[in-house]
């Protein structure tokens, strides 16, 4: 019997799915992003002649990496894809729509059982709803832009089961950090699929949360099947019926890891490496500059409304300065709707537009030299956010430590 991404390929190939073997893969969801879009244009008009795409209603754009442009390479980049998805029929998704990867599954485009490229190194974000997703080179992508293929090494799979519920205060995130911190190296070039209690827990934000820090596990892509919530989720945007895939009971795995959670308590993972993980309480006093809550790891409207409880009626300490940024559009227009914009306001946080915050050069979030930071990102190499020093955490530990001025988890408020 197969696993979940064999049986996905199996869907979407007429090649022998085996591990090890190089299929050709059908490509049901075809995206390019600002970050590398201009290339993938260049790459489709120097090296096509005409028809450009195989099919106009699979194809988009998606601007978040550096939305609104703040600087002229991005908003000539831009408007080059906005420019040639005008004459070739494609739409966009633009700088005021957030995510790429979030708003594919709000606009139902992504779903369970689907394959799906962009040029986004965290589209595997995607198993979080039992969905196939890659990120690709610009070269790649406008070769399945034009072709509606690509070809891909059939990975073996890790199947990790979670072992235990924990009894204290934990996230996502932490459950994500600790999974960083005991697979890594392990599961390097592997598809993973996860079970356990505490999987079914996890509503579908927990469930992007987990998938989005599979890429800093060295996983191709972490598959969590979908339980009610998701398919009930994706069946309303999609609408129509989905058929979720999930693996035989012999599928064959190349190992199993079995991971005690039963102590999972709040984590940081410190500066240079998302695998370089600690338990907030051991930490030592370590004085916040500023705090980051948003990418596409933490910015769904959970993750705003765990900070916004936590900063009701307080204030971000004096010599702190905390950046929000939701993961969509639609994140936004709920959080005002439900006052969460008014409470993070009132606590003196910056709420800023939609988008891939906290990443990159250009976006909101980046750090000067000596700086030190907690983020809800889910890189913190050198350089990545910034000159300074960044520390990773759930929403939750990021807010606690707005408010005292040194890292702390909540329940030391």
């Amino acid at each position: 019997m197969a696993t979940i991404i064999e049986k996905i390929f199996e869907m979407h190939s007429k090649d022998k799915v085996e591990v090890g073997e190089t299929i050709w893969l059908n490509v049901d969801l075809r995206t390019a992003r600002d970050f590398a879009g201009a290339q993938v244009v260049k790459n489709l008009l120097e090296n096509y002649d005409g028809n450009y795409i195989d099919d106009t209603s699979k194809t988009f754009f998606t601007f978040d990496c550096n939305a609104p442009a703040n600087t002229i390479g991005y908003a000539n980049n831009q408007q080059i894809c906005r420019e040639f998805a005008r004459k070739n029929g494609i739409k966009v998704f633009d700088v005021n729509r957030g995510i790429g990867s979030h708003v594919v599954m709000e606009e139902g485009l992504a779903y369970p059982g689907i394959t799906a490229v962009g040029t986004d190194s965290h589209f595997n974000i995607l198993g979080a709803i039992g969905a196939f997703g890659q990120g690709m080179g610009d070269v790649d992508i406008a070769f399945v832009f034009k072709t509606g293929k690509t070809w891909f090494e059939v990975p073996p799979t890790v199947k990790v089961n979670f072992i235990g519920m924990p009894d204290s205060n934990w996230t996502a995130k932490d459950l994500a950090l600790f999974c960083v911190k005991e697979l890594k190296r392990k599961v390097l070039g592997k598809a993973i699929e996860f079970y356990g209690e505490i999987v079914e827990k996890l509503s579908l934000a927990g469930r992007i949360t987990l998938a989005s820090m599979v890429t800093e596990m060295g996983g191709i892509i972490g598959f969590i099947p979908p339980n009610e919530e998701v398919i009930k989720f994706c069946k309303e945007r999609a609408k129509k019926d989905i058929k979720p895939v999930y693996a035989g009971k012999d599928a064959n795995y190349e190992m199993e890891i079995d991971l005690d959670v039963s102590n999972l308590e709040p984590l940081v993972a410190l500066p240079g490496s998302p695998a370089n993980v600690k338990k907030v309480r051991e930490l030592p006093s370590i004085e916040v500059n500023s705090v980051f809550v948003g990418s596409c790891t933490n910015g769904r409207f959970e993750d705003m409304q765990a900070v916004a409880k936590i900063l009701h009626g307080k204030k971000i300490a004096e010599n702190v300065m905390m950046k929000i940024v939701p993961a969509t559009r639609e994140v936004w227009q709920k959080m005002l709707d439900r006052g969460l914009i008014k409470t993070l306001f009132d606590a003196g946080a910056i709420i800023s537009h939609a988008g891939c915050g906290g990443c990159a050069s250009g976006q909101l979030g980046m750090t000067g030299k000596g700086e030190v930071q907690v983020s809800t990102s889910n890189r913190n190499f050198k350089g990545k956010q910034g000159d300074g020093d960044t520390y990773l955490a759930s929403p939750e530990t990021a807010a606690a430590s707005a408010i005292t001025g040194y890292i702390t988890e909540v329940d030391d408020l």
